[in-house]
């Protein structure tokens, strides 16, 4: 066996572990998830798991550390929308990612009460949500998608400087506690795989829908042409 083939089993067994861990995370919730049944679950001793990740706090770091790369990348994409279907594949892919990592969200206080790291970094991210969310909002106005002044019978709420960032708030509060919801609603079913399809539109649903009351007629129906196809397609 190569020296280069002997360096590169390390890296592979870490990845193995932090895989492993995400899918366990995922099913269980971190707090129900021991190192020993990680180490169990990948037929590993506890001592080859604690020599790529000394403490529990490590592997939940460098999972959130992942979550946070592919977030940010994803939430550059928001400069991009400028139509309500931009805006639904938007909200949609950030659901898919937040599921990805939904053990983050199913048990959020409880690991900002434990992990400082988190709670600081978790700062951040609730910043860049909210940056991406008014910059989709930005997006949908240059396209005129929100009614003006000549439209008040369609819609009679308007998308003023104040209003932008109360629903842009409310928009980041769904995104961030939507995952909580589902599991409070049924928590026996609501973050196993088979119910993801169904979890991801109803969030995305949700989140689109505060902007219902502001669009213009013909956005606001091609909306509700969106929920209604994927609704069906779920």
């Amino acid at each position: 066996m190569s020296s280069r083939s002997v360096k590169k089993a390390p890296r592979r067994t870490a990845e193995r572990i932090l895989e492993t861990t995400l899918a366990l995370f995922n099913r269980h919730g971190e707090p129900n998830v021991s190192t020993t049944l990680i180490s169990a679950e990948l037929g590993i001793s506890p001592g080859n798991l604690y020599y790529h990740y000394p403490a529990k706090d490590e592997l939940i770091n460098s999972l959130f550390d992942r979550y946070e790369a592919s977030l940010g990348e994803l939430l550059r994409a928001a400069d991009d929308v400028r139509h309500v279907e931009d805006a639904w594949l938007f909200f949609h892919m950030l659901f898919e990612l937040l599921w990805s990592y939904r053990f983050l969200y199913r048990d959020l206080n409880d690991l900002l009460s434990k992990n400082r790291r988190l709670e600081t970094h978790f700062q951040f991210v609730l910043k860049n949500k909210r940056a991406a969310v008014r910059a989709v909002l930005d997006g949908l106005a240059r396209a005129r998608a929100f009614a003006g002044d000549d439209d008040s019978a369609a819609a009679p709420a308007r998308l003023n400087a104040y209003t932008a960032e109360t629903v842009s708030t409310a928009m980041v509060v769904v995104l961030t506690y939507w995952l909580s919801y589902e599991y409070v609603r049924d928590p026996r079913r609501a973050l196993e795989p088979e119910s993801a399809n169904r979890a991801l539109l109803r969030g995305a649903q949700h989140v689109l829908g505060l902007l219902l009351p502001y669009l213009e007629a013909s956005q606001r129906e091609h909306l509700l042409g969106l929920v209604d196809r994927y609704g069906e397609a779920a």
